[in-house]
C-alpha cells in the first residue's frame, strides 16, 4: 500500500520560505495526482495546491497563488511544495495526499492516501 511521508516543515519568520517534500516509500508516484492540504487549529482542512500525474497541470488556492509552487522531481519519487513569502496565516499542519488518477483537485474526498502531516509555523 502506498505510504506518503512529508518533511520540511518548521518555524520560519514572516516573509521567509520553506520547501515541503512528499515521498512514497517503495513506490514511484508516476500514476498519482498529488494534493497538498493544510489544517490550522480550529479550522477545517483546506486544499492548497495540487499537481497532475504528468506534472503538466497544477492548481492553487487563491490564498497562496503567486507565493507557492508545486512540482514533481524528474524521477517521480517526490513532490515538492515551495512556499515563499510566508505569512502567519499560513501556519498549519500540511498534508500531502495521492490519488491514482491523471488529474488533480483541491477537494479532499477523492484522495485515497494521506501522509501524517508536517507542522509549519510562521511567526516572528
Amino acid at each position: 500500500q502506498l505510504q506518503l511521508v512529508e518533511s520540511g516543515g518548521g518555524l520560519v519568520q514572516p516573509g521567509g520560505s520553506l520547501r515541503l517534500s512528499c515521498a512514497a516509500s517503495g513506490f514511484t508516484l508516476d500514476n498519482y495526482a498529488i494534493g497538498w492540504f493544510r489544517q490550522a487549529p480550529g479550522k477545517g482542512r483546506e486544499g492548497v495546491s495540487c499537481v497532475s500525474s504528468s506534472g503538466a497541470n497544477t492548481k492553487y488556492a487563491d490564498s497562496v497563488k503567486g507565493r507557492f509552487t508545486v512540482f514533481r522531481d524528474n524521477a517521480n519519487t517526490a513532490v515538492y511544495l515551495q512556499m515563499n513569502s510566508l505569512k502567519p496565516e499560513d501556519t498549519a499542519v500540511y498534508y500531502c495526499a495521492a490519488v491514482e488518477f491523471r488529474l488533480c483537485t483541491l477537494f479532499s474526498p477523492p484522495y485515497d492516501y494521506w501522509g501524517q502531516g508536517t507542522q509549519v509555523t510562521v511567526s516572528s
